[in-house]
């Protein structure tokens, strides 16, 4: 069974736009906390938080966020 890993480049648009945590946070509707653990990986987002997200910074959530294989 191939198993897979949430990759992301949320940090990196993040700081494209010279955005804080929790600049990014009040712009969608989370917490700062919440924008910290999907950038280190610790939490994976929700389809809505995902979308949200691709919504804020006009990209596709493909380019946020990227399956890898760990085989």
């Amino acid at each position: 069974m191939i198993e897979y890993q949430l990759e992301n480049n949320l940090a990196k648009y993040r700081r494209k736009r010279d955005l804080s945590q929790q600049d990014l946070a009040d712009a969608i509707g989370v917490s700062r906390k919440t924008i910290s653990t999907v950038e280190t990986g610790r939490f994976t987002p929700s389809v809505v938080i995902a979308l949200k997200l691709a919504v804020y910074f006009d990209v596709n959530v493909e380019q946020l966020f990227e399956l890898e294989s760990t085989a």
